[in-house]
């Protein structure tokens, strides 16, 4: 319900971006991270800059190449993004903030139950797990002829 409470609490005008994490946000997820690899260089890159990039390609939409100049290059922020996705850095935020919301709501960590609808099953069947992703991937271009244009002469 909103309050004069809550709307203080959700209010992101202060923000650079309204997708950029708060102060409080920052302090749920930071821990999730890993730290950089030893024996490596030492990491130069701010990590809560990373994330803001990520959120900002989320919650707008934008093309990689839109990531406005203030927040990490895009290949910076689609590395990471690939890198937490393939160590699993991803999952245990995710699940981390799932099981906060759930229990802040009064619920059980884990749901006992579920609704599966059958448009479901089938859109799981065709794409799989690779298609929940697609949305964050570089734009391909395809090397295979226009689909619109035709070498067939046309017959008058």
């Amino acid at each position: 319900m909103w309050t004069n409470e809550n709307r203080a609490r959700y209010d992101r005008s202060n923000l650079r971006y309204p997708s950029d994490l708060t102060d409080a946000e920052w302090v749920l997820i930071a821990p999730l991270i890993p730290p950089a690899k030893r024996g490596g260089g030492k990491r130069s890159v701010d990590l809560r800059a990373v994330v803001n990039g990520l959120m900002y390609v989320l919650s707008t939409g934008c093309q990689w190449r839109a990531i406005p100049k203030d927040l990490p290059a895009r290949s910076t922020v689609h590395d990471y993004l690939d890198l937490w996705d393939y160590d699993g850095t991803l999952d245990r935020i995710h699940h981390t903030l799932y099981v906060a919301c759930r229990e802040q709501a009064g619920r059980d960590a884990s749901p006992t139950a579920g609704v599966i609808d059958s448009q479901s099953v089938k859109g799981a069947e065709k794409r799989g797990p690779r298609s929940t992703r697609r949305a964050t991937m570089r734009a391909r271009r395809s090397r295979a002829r226009s689909g619109t244009s035709s070498s067939t002469r046309r017959v008058s």
